[in-house]
């Protein structure tokens, strides 16, 4: 069994885990998990309990070699998934906080890509995930532009170092001799 405990709780996409997975000659699978926030590691190493011949070994490493394009094109998809799904998750979250400061007419296109964007995950064409990734960010950024201007406003308003009402005097000073 293998766990990375003591991991403080935080919000969905926030946690950074890098794994590693070493397979040497003999077999021998170490794996390694660390939060990289916390610096916390946990490894775990797994032996087989026969030994592997050299040519199940060199069995292995062609097959590796052979699916190693298949590989890598499975990872890019897995990646765009993971990237469309945390921003389906925040632009959601962020409407859904901010929904009343935000008009239907900014709503919309944003309710409107992350549709767009669901439906692309349900099939598997990466470069259509990826531009519908990318219209639903460039739509999000949109409605924060506005929102960042709403806050700046409002910020604005307020006057600057002090409530409204303080009066502000003129006044004129000349400097004495310090040593009277």
């Amino acid at each position: 069994r293998f766990q990375l405990t003591g991991i403080p709780p935080a919000p969905r996409g926030v946690p950074q885990i890098e794994v590693k997975f070493d397979i040497d000659v003999n077999g021998i699978v170490n794996v390694t998990a660390k939060d990289l926030a916390t610096n916390k590691e946990q490894k775990i190493t797994i032996t087989s309990s026969g030994g592997l011949s050299d040519e199940d070994i060199k069995k292995m490493m062609e097959d590796a070699e052979r699916h190693a394009e298949e590989d890598e094109r499975r990872f890019k998809e897995i990646e765009a998934r993971n990237a469309a799904d945390s921003l389906i998750y925040q632009s959601e979250k962020a409407l859904k906080e901010n929904g009343d400061k935000i008009d239907a007419d900014s709503k919309r296109p944003v309710e409107d890509a992350i549709a767009a964007l669901k439906t692309s995950l349900e099939g598997s064409d990466v470069e259509d995930i990826k531009a519908k990734t990318e219209a639903l960010t460039q739509a999000f950024y949109a409605v924060s532009s506005k929102l960042y201007e709403q806050a700046q406003g409002d910020q604005q308003g307020a006057a600057p170092g002090g409530a409204a009402d303080d009066e502000v005097f003129d006044a004129d000073y000349r400097v004495e001799d310090e040593s009277k």
